[in-house]
């Protein structure tokens, strides 16, 4: 396990462990402002990861989120929340970085609140063929580049470590990227993906500006999508490198890249994962994530589906090969705080099982 407790450094980022708490929609945060509960919570799990990114917050949209509970990352009172969280995270020897979202086209919440504006995506499909949005403007599009890189801002002057853009599971910017809801004919669409990356390299280029060149940008990307687990946007090496180039070159520091498995090959030929092709073919750092620790996937946990612990044989295998370089966590944090020291220590006899009920808490 030494491995996983090696520091790492990179820009502003200065990590006492390879291991990242992975971010996770908790909606614990009434009408978008973080609470004192909501800093406790990543506070009791600085002191054992190298990061925290923290759960989905929302740029300001008028439709960036389908949940009123979901925290936002604009307005003073919610900044002020954050303000709470960074300093409670740093105290605790933590770092961390805000994950800022928008979600896009979606499904109004099962509370039946909605947003104060039309849901807003490339084409205004919430999934291919079904069109229940508005489709953004060039105006649309330019204002919400902008949010990205004016909450880009805020979460370098609010002490923040690094910033994390959610690019990934079929959320705005991946409902840009894919070829079944950005049905364009102007500059923000076309035939292939390095076309369609257009507003998430300039997404990127825009927080870039923000925050200066030795601040940390990560991009969560994945191949599946929330709406169609089998969807892959590259399917050949060639096609992810063509895709990931030009956001490395826009200034992306690290792809977190997102898989349901973590272990499963992204190409056939070769065993490497999604996050070591793409440190491979861009020689930027990546984060690996997907059922780290447990049994079962996270959607399976969604519908119910409890997890147990799991060996990190292959884990370790692929990480001290150097696929990856970071490794992020999610539910296995969410219900024990402390299992980084327990794997460190060798205390497996004492990894908790991840229920549905750990959803259901700020534990």
């Amino acid at each position: 396990m030494k491995s996983l407790f090696r520091s790492f450094s990179l820009k502003s980022l200065k990590l006492k462990n390879r291991i990242v708490m992975a971010p996770m929609t908790r909606s614990f945060s009434p009408t978008g402002i973080p609470t004192p509960e909501v800093a406790a919570y990543y506070g009791r799990r600085a002191g054992e990861v190298g990061l925290i990114i923290s759960e989905g917050t929302v740029i300001d949209r008028p439709a960036s989120s389908n949940d009123s509970d979901v925290p936002h990352f604009y307005g003073n009172q919610p900044l002020e929340g954050w303000k709470r969280v960074i300093d409670e995270v740093h105290a605790a020897g933590g770092a961390m970085a805000p994950q800022i979202w928008h979600m896009g086209v979606m499904h109004p919440h099962a509370s039946g609140w909605v947003p104060p504006a039309p849901f807003e995506g490339p084409s205004g499909l919430l999934v291919p063929g079904e069109q229940t949005g508005v489709e953004m403007s060039d105006s649309d599009i330019a204002g919400t580049i902008a949010a990205y890189g004016r909450a880009a801002g805020d979460a370098k002057r609010l002490g923040f470590d690094a910033v994390e853009i959610h690019g990934a599971h079929g959320y705005l910017i991946d409902q840009f990227f894919w070829a079944g809801m950005n049905k364009r004919n102007d500059a923000w669409g076309g035939a292939t993906l390095p076309e369609r990356s257009r507003f998430a390299v300039e997404v990127v280029k825009a927080v870039r500006a923000a925050v200066g060149e030795e601040f940390a940008v990560i991009l969560r990307l994945s191949q599946w999508k929330q709406q169609d687990f089998a969807v892959k946007l590259a399917k050949t090496p060639e096609e992810m490198e063509a895709w990931l180039t030009p956001l490395a070159d826009a200034g992306v520091d690290i792809f977190h890249c997102s898989q349901r498995r973590f272990w499963q090959p992204e190409f056939e030929g070769s065993d490497l994962n999604f996050a070591g092709w793409a440190k491979k073919l861009t020689g930027r750092a990546t984060i690996t994530v997907g059922s780290v620790g447990l049994s079962g996937e996270f959607i399976a946990a969604f519908q119910g589906e409890s997890s147990h612990p799991s060996s990190l044989d292959e884990l370790l295998r692929r990480f001290e090969r150097g696929d990856f370089d970071l490794v992020a966590v999610g539910r296995a944090l969410l219900s024990d705080p402390q299992w980084p020291t327990k794997i460190r220590e060798g205390r497996s006899e004492q990894l908790r099982d991840f229920t549905r009920d750990a959803l259901a808490t700020l534990y």
